[in-house]
């Protein structure tokens, strides 16, 4: 277990995305009943808003695809979590209800239309953590799937190997009831100002401290690029 690893980018990343990281101290999950009585709202209203489009259509959607196209992924057969969710709501189903948690940082995901990975920072393994492209075989058992695979793909590593992405995040490392402690990064391509991944971060900082049991202790750890 580490206190609070660092995060770093592949030198080969560089210049191709950007990160925003957020650490959670003192993390008390529960069922996210004050969280669901602005997010029901908020997920009718993108449902109506782009009733009858294609997912393509969507305001801002590009942007988290331009994120998977930057190293050769295609994004409508590997699809970043924010537009998985987005598609969910336009088909007319309702998004899976997890934890306050969980569930607020989908919330965020929505609201600026990128992809964001949380951790249980009590299972990450090591002093650090690095965001680099998945080699031939890497994987491993995610959230309700039977095999996530990483090769050609971004994949975030500590000393345990790889246990988060920005379209589905690992079993490992999930968010549970006994969270006590998180790590939350947002991914963003290269286009992104650094100003406005500063506002998302902010964004789910004040999310996160209002619903998702994250209380006054989210601290913004800044960009990583």
């Amino acid at each position: 277990m580490a206190d609070r690893p660092s995060v770093a980018i592949d030198p080969q990343l560089r210049a191709v995305v950007r990160l925003a990281v957020l650490y959670c101290e003192k993390v008390e999950i529960d069922s996210g009943e004050v969280l669901w009585a602005e997010f029901d709202v908020f997920c009718r209203e993108v449902a109506m808003r782009y009733q009858g489009q294609t997912i393509g259509a969507v305001e801002n959607i590009q942007t988290a695809r331009e994120l998977y196209r930057s190293i050769g992924v295609d994004p409508t057969r590997n699809r970043p979590s924010s537009e998985a969710l987005t598609r969910r709501l336009i088909k007319g189903k309702k998004l899976y209800r997890v934890n306050s948690l969980v569930d607020t940082i989908n919330y965020c995901s929505l609201n600026y239309m990128l992809p964001l990975g949380l951790y249980d920072l009590d299972r990450i393994r090591g002093e650090s953590v690095t965001l680099r492209k998945g080699a031939p075989g890497d994987g491993y058992k995610g959230i309700g799937k039977d095999w996530v695979n990483l090769e050609g793909r971004y994949a975030m590593f500590d000393a345990a190997g790889p246990f988060g992405s920005p379209t589905a995040d690992s079993d490992r490392t999930k968010i549970t009831g006994h969270t006590g402690r998180a790590l939350i990064i947002i991914f963003a391509p290269w286009s992104v100002p650094p100003e406005k991944l500063e506002d998302h971060s902010a964004f789910t900082a004040a999310a996160v401290a209002k619903f998702g049991g994250g209380g006054p202790l989210v601290q913004q750890a800044g960009l990583v690029q």
